[in-house]
């Protein structure tokens, strides 16, 4: 009986042995795949962001060079008397020089019906001077008023190129068409910064640029017949014929966020070096809308798993091996001292039981101590952030409005140099009733200089926040200051309700005015398209103590889905490149910090409506200086004043 028994437990181990190094090599397959998956999109990502971010360097660093063709008065001139030969002779040279200087393909002006007036290859063979491009797609969109970018193949020269295209302007009314030329060999020597195949697709999903040539003027999707005709006239790839790519049923319907991540697909009808199992990674370049997309051979990625599930097997039947060894001589032991261990082990547990449950109640208390200190800590430090967040928005706004002042300045200081230099001359002449009165105009102008940078002086200075009774009448007339010649220049009306002394509020006035001029700049911004621009500025006391401002636009107002997330930090409605998102995350917490509430609305007849919300006077019971981070106001969302 217990041979049979010992049989029946030798083969039960081993069946679990056999089955523990199974696993085992399943898991470090599965393991080690989703490693080298992960590894190689990760390093395809990175490679994928640094040839778009060259790409689009490359293509785009001229972009505003063809607004500027315009500049010269002899390309408009042209466009006004195309039969003057000396002026367009004037313009060939021009634009000759000035290709040559930006190392451009070609550069050359239409006229309003398509046809090439003057090029920088004038005079060479396959000149473009008459050549009627008119079907271009860079040339229709110039002509509509819009900043063309289109990739194509030339018409006389044969050779693909990315076009940028502006519309040259006589006042008011476009009368021509500018137009550049960059070569794409930079891109085409850039492929080894992949270093696997690659491919760029632009608008149509046709291949333009390829690592292997035979992809290149390929279609990644069924073109439709309207599609094909619209190609054939405006030919942008020259009237090829686009066969479709190998892999573009595997590619079909897959989304951009899918592409980000990473697809595998059977690689088949691909060249031999390029694989049979791929990692299909792509990115969008936005500026270009091009699709860039990277081909990673996971021939390796497979072969390293496999030797890993080979590895972890050995090691499992080891480990087994050793357990085995090692729980045979532990049977024999306990065997011998089970009485003596069984004694010894109660004794052990129970003190150890007692040991840790002490031990875990003084660990819990230095913990709740520890985290104490850290949340302490923390919140100084978030402040302290704060802080530097609300001083770098000051300046930015002063960085902003650095030429409104400049031009506030400059007429002031223009006018005492005239006077002085009259002054000196009459002086020499005895006159000193005009001296005298010279010098007082002088001294009028200096005043009124400082009365322009004191505001500036105290909104860019950093300061700890000091609530105090505070005028928002006051707050709104510094702030405006800053804003007095963008006001003029852009045909603004304003309407200032606020009245000096009617209304006071507790808070630090520095940090007042920094909301206040956030949010007339975003107004402005927002009426910058606007056909009727009226800013409005009101504020009055409520029944509840407290005193509301609000700033009112006429521009096209929040979208309504936008407008959950107006507050949150980074997010931004303007256009990219143009502000950080922060202003209003930033103002609301200035807001808050002295027990008061930023919101937002639409109006009914178009245009937004910002409400600033504080308390008439301190309240009772609260600290003198900013709340704690993280509190939220309690205030209800109060109607806004009707716009006058």
């Amino acid at each position: 009986m217990p041979d049979i028994l010992g049989r029946t437990r030798t083969l039960l181990v081993g069946g679990v042995a056999l089955a523990l190094m199974l696993v085992a090599g399943l898991v470090g397959y599965e393991l080690s795949l989703r490693q080298g998956m992960t590894s190689v999109r990760t390093d395809a990502g990175h490679r994928l962001e640094l040839f778009a971010a060259a790409a689009e360097s490359m293509l785009n660093r001229l972009e505003h060079v063809p607004a500027t063709i315009q500049l010269n008065p002899e390309v408009v001139g042209l466009m006004g008397d195309q039969a003057d030969a000396a002026r367009r002779n004037a313009v060939n040279r021009y634009l000759k020089q000035l290709n040559g200087h930006l190392g451009s393909t070609a550069a050359y002006v239409l006229n309003e019906r398509g046809i090439v007036l003057a090029s920088s290859n004038s005079g060479e063979p396959g000149s473009f001077v008459g050549e009627d491009l008119s079907f271009r797609p860079y040339f229709i969109e110039a002509l509509s008023g819009r900043t063309g970018h289109h990739f194509a193949i030339g018409n006389t020269s044969g050779v693909p190129g990315y076009y940028l295209s502006s519309p040259v302007r006589d006042g008011n009314r476009v009368v021509g068409v500018a137009v550049i030329k960059i070569p794409l060999t930079p891109i085409e020597q850039a492929w080894s910064l992949l270093g696997v195949p690659a491919l760029i697709a632009d608008e149509n999903q046709v291949v333009i640029l390829s690592s292997l040539p035979d992809w290149q003027y390929n279609t990644l999707i069924d073109q439709p017949l309207d599609k094909r005709v619209e190609l054939q006239i405006n030919q942008l790839y020259n009237l090829k014929s686009l066969p479709r790519f190998a892999l573009s049923a595997r590619l079909a319907g897959q989304d951009q966020e899918a592409l980000n991540k990473g697809l595998v697909v059977n690689g088949s009808g691909m060249p031999t070096h390029v694989g049979n199992d791929l990692l299909v990674q792509g990115l969008h370049i936005q500026k270009m809308n091009w699709q860039l997309l990277v081909f990673s051979n996971l021939a390796t990625v497979r072969k390293q798993a496999m030797l890993v599930s080979l590895l972890s097997s050995a090691t499992a039947a080891f480990v087994s091996l050793l357990w085995l060894v090692v729980n045979q001589r532990r049977r024999i032991i306990t065997q011998k001292l089970a009485a003596k261990r069984m004694l010894e082990r109660a004794n052990a547990q129970l003190e150890q039981k007692v040991a840790r449950r002490t031990q875990a109640l003084s660990n819990t208390n230095d913990l709740l101590r520890q985290e104490v200190k850290e949340r302490i800590q923390a919140e100084q430090t978030l402040r302290a952030a704060q802080d530097e967040l609300v001083q770098a928005a000051k300046l930015a706004v002063l960085g902003q409005l650095s030429t409104g002042i400049t031009h506030e300045l400059a007429q002031p200081l223009g006018a005492i140099r005239t006077l002085s230099g009259n002054t000196s001359e009459f002086l020499k002449r005895g006159d000193l009733d005009t001296v005298g009165s010279n010098l007082a105009l002088i001294n009028r102008l200096a005043d009124q200089m400082g009365g322009i940078l004191q505001p500036l002086k105290g909104f860019a200075r950093k300061s700890p926040s000091i609530p105090a009774s505070t005028d928002i009448a006051q707050a709104a007339h510094n702030a405006l200051l800053l804003f007095a010649s963008r006001l003029r220049s852009e045909g603004i009306t304003l309407v200032n309700h606020c009245q000096e002394g009617h209304t006071l509020a507790w808070c630090d006035p520095n940090r007042l005015e920094q909301v206040i001029i956030n949010l007339v700049g975003n107004a402005l911004d927002a009426m910058r398209d606007a056909p009727e621009k009226v800013l409005t500025l009101a504020a009055q006391g409520t029944d509840d103590g407290h005193v509301r401002l609000t700033v009112t636009d006429t521009g096209s107002g929040v979208p309504p889905d936008m407008l959950d997330r107006l507050f949150e930090p980074f997010f931004t409605t303007k256009p990219v490149g143009i502000g950080l998102g922060l202003g209003l995350s930033i103002s609301r917490d200035i807001v808050r910090d002295f027990h008061g509430e930023l919101s937002a609305h639409n109006l009914p007849e178009g245009g937004a409506c910002f409400t600033v919300t504080l308390p008439e006077k301190r309240l009772d019971g609260l600290p003198i200086g900013p709340m704690p981070l993280g509190h939220t106001s309690s205030l209800p969302h109060s109607p806004t004043l009707p716009t006058p």
